[in-house]
């Protein structure tokens, strides 16, 4: 017996030393080419994050980027043909981006998908007012917040409002250095006994979320004065009356830069990682690539944080609508054709996972939950105890991607959000999956998701955005 146990001791240790090899850490096997290429790919994302807090920012980055890059507006071509690079904006705040392909649009689509709207918090229609001598603004939360967490932070105004006239103005406050910033007030400690017996989401209540935006009276004004001279600094400045926050959409974020995180410079912190990170490594990855076979599209969405509702959600038949268009302009158009690239296509989207954190360990299951490090994170299924709402990927489709991943080297890993009863997320892919196409979640995982400030790993941006490209090449 002892005999026959020391020959299989070879093959067991053999086994479980490939098996490491698929996990390690992906900052061991980078060489000097790589790590330049990485950190480079990470300071133009951090700059990315830094200016585009908005879905509106983040949809004319991209315009601009792919500008520069001969991408042209589709609804100012005649015609297309293979090699065309095309965009098309909805409403300013969603965008699709277009390699078209050497095949027939109707043999499908390579389709990169992500989101750019984040958790915030919105300005209300009527919301500058008075109290005691200082002016707030009334705020909604937008998405799922931990709402105790974005008091007693220095914050910053981004929006746009739109005027009777039809001009619309751009709002930017608290970003430049020499810009104030505004900020909601917390309990101080000394009279919080009360607050912090409450329960975590009540300790800070949605109505409470109310902006400080100033104290200083106007002189000559008898009622209501601080609020008049915080409107006329407003009024100076952009032009825009009280009557005007009616048509705005002003939004209210972290105020300040993403940084490189961590003394080791090895993460990003910044603001609405969830979902700019997989949109960024997307957008890059379409713009990498040169030529295709099947036409490549990338989907940059709106309103994903609340059900992707609405005309510049997921939902609204606007990509299906460009799809035929992009068709029409091939010379190739029919309904039926239309559908058959929609049903023949292959998506991945793009949304981040839940990376692994030692501080709370209990609501993961180890061997089936994302860790930083590892590679873009896939989730077979998202959604809820049992699967609740979820696109729950097809076993082929991930067995080609596995294929292709390796054949580029990429570093990936299978996760789930969370232990099994614990909670759950959604995404945009069983939206998707509607059309009867093949579709997987995938993207980086991130600490602190929905929080103010989110923590990624660059060489999980680098993996990902190579991942990317490997998708568009062999799919």
């Amino acid at each position: 017996m002892a005999a026959k146990s020391t020959k299989a001791a070879p093959k067991a240790a053999k086994t479980t030393k490939k098996k490491d090899e698929k996990v390690k850490n992906a900052w061991l096997k980078y060489n000097a080419s790589q790590l330049k290429e990485l950190e480079a790919l990470n300071d133009e994302y951090i700059d990315f994050i830094s200016e585009c807090k908005t879905e509106r920012e983040c949809t004319d980055k991209i315009v601009e980027m792919a500008k520069k890059l001969g991408y042209k507006d589709i609804n100012s071509v005649k015609k297309a043909k293979a090699g065309d690079k095309l965009y098309a904006v909805n409403k300013g705040k969603a965008i699709v981006l277009f390699l078209v392909g050497s095949e027939p649009l109707e043999k499908g689509m390579k389709i990169l998908g992500a989101h750019i709207d984040s958790p915030r918090l919105d300005i209300k229609q009527n919301p500058l007012y008075e109290d005691t001598e200082l002016a707030l603004l009334d705020t909604h939360y937008y998405g799922g917040i931990k709402k105790y967490q974005w008091v007693a932070l220095p914050m910053a105004i981004h929006g746009v409002v739109c005027k009777k006239d039809g001009s619309t103005v751009k709002v930017v406050i608290g970003e430049d250095p020499k810009d104030p910033v505004v900020g909601i007030s917390d309990l101080l400690i000394h009279l919080a006994q009360d607050q912090m017996d409450k329960k975590a989401s009540k300790v800070v209540e949605g109505e409470d979320l109310n902006v400080l935006v100033g104290s200083m009276p106007l002189k000559g004004e008898e009622k209501d004065a601080v609020k008049a001279n915080v409107m006329k600094l407003i009024t100076d400045k952009y032009g825009i009356t009280e009557e005007d926050f009616m048509s705005a959409e002003l939004e209210v974020v972290p105020a300040g830069r993403a940084r490189h995180y961590g003394i080791d410079k090895s993460m990003v912190m910044g603001y609405g990682q969830d979902d700019r990170i997989c949109a960024f490594t997307s957008a890059k990855a379409i713009f990498n690539t040169k030529s295709i076979d099947r036409t490549a599209a990338c989907i940059l969405v709106d309103k994903e944080e609340i059900g992707s509702v609405g005309a510049t959600g997921m939902t609204s038949v606007f990509f299906e609508n460009v799809v035929a268009e992009l068709m029409d302009k091939l010379g190739d158009y029919s309904e039926l054709k239309v559908r058959r690239a929609l049903q023949n296509s292959h998506m991945l989207s793009s949304d981040v996972n839940a990376a692994f954190d030692p501080n709370y360990p209990s609501v993961m299951e180890r061997k089936n939950c994302a860790y930083m490090n590892r590679g873009m994170a896939f989730c077979k299924f998202t959604g809820s105890r049992g699967k609740s709402g979820s696109n729950d990927a097809n076993p082929e489709f991930i067995a080609k991607l596995r294929a292709a991943f390796d054949k580029h080297g990429i570093m990936y890993q299978m996760a789930e959000l969370g232990k099994v009863d614990q909670g759950g997320g959604g995404t945009i892919a069983y939206i998707m999956a509607k059309y009867n196409m093949e579709v997987i979640d995938s993207g980086v995982a991130l600490q602190n998701m929905h929080a103010p400030w989110e923590v990624a790993s660059k060489a999980d941006v680098y993996e990902t955005e190579k991942g990317y490209e490997a998708f568009l090449k062999e799919i």
